[in-house]
């Protein structure tokens, strides 16, 4: 097998320490960038086109399924592995959804993490061992749908709402101005039908969008 190029992608440095260090064993495998939130892993992607990207699903500013979609879209051929402490359908369906190949749990295993690469490098779907199974198949079968009817930019604005962040602040994050950032939030309530910031943050957590953990 070819030398397999990998950017990660998490928000906590320690973790990213580990992750080299079980990635780096491998003589076929190599560390080419890392990224500590999901804007900065677009941009890195983007300069580096690595193979894989293993990248953490819930991650301030802009979370690891809107930042896998992005990827997914402009270079499809970059393999996405999801990295979390969720097992939950939302954050694993919402990454599937995005592109992803993968999806690993925290505290697995490092052999997990390596079989993880070595199959999606194969175009094959990877599921974390200690998760029903069961969900992949029906991912694969399409019979699991996603709920979220909210465009890229809304979910980006509702992450950002859902995390505290002001009309301004969050007009500044994504180079808007607050008016427009509060027409989204408005479209946003009215499509899921939810009118109180805390309403709105529930959905973005029951969504993958944000996690009580960030």
């Amino acid at each position: 097998m070819k030398n397999i190029k990998i950017i990660l992608v998490d928000d906590h440095k320690l973790l990213r320490d580990g992750l080299r260090n079980i990635i780096e064993q491998r003589s076929n495998m190599q560390i080419i960038g890392e990224a500590s939130d999901g804007r900065e892993g677009i941009k890195i992607c983007s300069k580096l086109l690595p193979d894989v990207v293993v990248m953490d699903v819930a991650m301030p500013g802009l979370n690891g399924i809107e930042a896998a979609k992005q990827i997914h879209k402009a270079f499809p051929d970059i393999k996405i592995i999801g990295l979390s402490m969720h097992s939950t359908k939302q954050f694993i369906q919402g990454m599937f959804k995005a592109g992803a190949y993968g999806y690993l749990l925290k505290d697995g295993d490092s052999d997990e993490l390596i079989t993880a690469i070595t199959t999606v490098m194969e175009n094959k779907k990877y599921l974390s061992k200690d998760i029903n199974q069961e969900f992949l198949t029906l991912l694969k079968s399409g019979k699991v749908i996603e709920k979220a009817k909210l465009s890229s930019r809304e979910k980006e604005v509702l992450q950002l709402i859902a995390e505290g962040k002001s009309s301004k602040e969050t007009g500044d994050i994504l180079f808007l101005s607050p008016k427009t950032v509060d027409v989204h939030r408005n479209n946003i309530m009215k499509k899921i039908d939810l009118h109180t910031i805390p309403e709105l943050t529930k959905y973005a957590i029951q969504e993958g969008l944000t996690s009580l953990d960030i």
